[in-house]
Parts: C-alpha cells; sequence; structure tokens
C-alpha cells in the first residue's frame, strides 16, 4: 500500500480544503450540534460534544482507504467537512456536511467538486458513490451538480442522529 497524502491545501475560488487539525474540534462540535446538521448524517450522534468531534477528527488515519478535509472559509474558519471512506477504488463513498449558517451559498458543491478532482487525480479513483436520504433534496441537488448519476437503488439507511432511525437513501455513483 502507497500511502498518499491529502496536503497540500486544495484551493478553490472562495475556501480551502485542508486536513484536519485538533485545534478544529470545537468548532466542529460547534456545528454538529445542531441537531438539522447531524440528522443528515448517518455516523453522527445527536447530542454532539467536544469529545466526539475529537473522535470523529481522529478517525481517518488510513489515507489508503479514507481520507478527510475540513472545510475552511477564509472569514469563517472551519464551516464543515468532505470526506471519503470505503474498501479502496473499488468502493470509495464520499460525504459531506456543513454548519447551518452555510447552507444555500454554493460551499458543498463548490468544496465536493475540489475534493473530487483530487480523488481522481491524486488518489486515482475512477468512481465514487454517494447517498443522500430521501428527505434531503439539497443535498441531492449538490450530487446532481457535481455529476452523480442515480443507481435507481434505494438502502434503508440507520441515522445516529435520529436515534438509529432507518431512512430511505438514493444511491448515486461518479464517473471520472
Amino acid at each position: 500500500m502507497c500511502a498518499i497524502e491529502i496536503e497540500p491545501i486544495l484551493e478553490t475560488r472562495r475556501l480551502r480544503l485542508r486536513r484536519p487539525r485538533r485545534a478544529d474540534a470545537p468548532r466542529v462540535a460547534e456545528l454538529l450540534g445542531d441537531l438539522d446538521v447531524a440528522r443528515m448524517t448517518t455516523s453522527i450522534p445527536h447530542p454532539y460534544g467536544l469529545a466526539d468531534a475529537e473522535a470523529f477528527l481522529g478517525q481517518m488515519d488510513d489515507v489508503d482507504r479514507h481520507a478527510m478535509f475540513v472545510i475552511e472559509h477564509p472569514a469563517e474558519g472551519p464551516i464543515g467537512v468532505v470526506a471519503f471512506d470505503g474498501e479502496g477504488p473499488r468502493h470509495t463513498e464520499i460525504g459531506y456536511w456543513l454548519g447551518r449558517p452555510y447552507w444555500g451559498h454554493g460551499f458543498a458543491t463548490e468544496a465536493a467538486r475540489e475534493a473530487l478532482v483530487w480523488a481522481h487525480r491524486g488518489w486515482g479513483r475512477r468512481h465514487v458513490h454517494a447517498r443522500h436520504f430521501s428527505d434531503n433534496p439539497a443535498s441531492a441537488e449538490v450530487l446532481c451538480k457535481l455529476g452523480f448519476l442515480y443507481t435507481g437503488d434505494v438502502m434503508l439507511t440507520p441515522s445516529r442522529a435520529r436515534g438509529g432511525e432507518t431512512v430511505p437513501s438514493r444511491m448515486m455513483v461518479w464517473l471520472a
């Protein structure tokens, strides 16, 4: 296995994507403490505290299988995360979240687009999977703007913030 490097920082017109730092934990805890943010994820619990953020930021140690970028706004600091998780090049899944004050400004699309370019060019991924809860049309819109295609599969996916309730998730794929 060859280790990959997610530094240097990825730059977009308005954002920087960089490796997480321990100092990001309080801000991540603040943003993910919002139930409306956490409930649109599969693995984020609610309530969400500093210890949860520290564990979350430290979970991506195997850079052959995982990559995490903190989405940083120059005036606001960390505003969210975009990450890849999976079983290597054959099944890599993208996930992302933004703090509620940053919804509706195109930041998720901008950050995920740059991360996908990196995943293809820097990490050798030729396709990436994604899913969105059926009650999250904003995430569906982001994924469609990025060129993801629906596979036709719908899976019941548990959400920790919703108390483990299973929610229909629409499966998608992006081809480089």
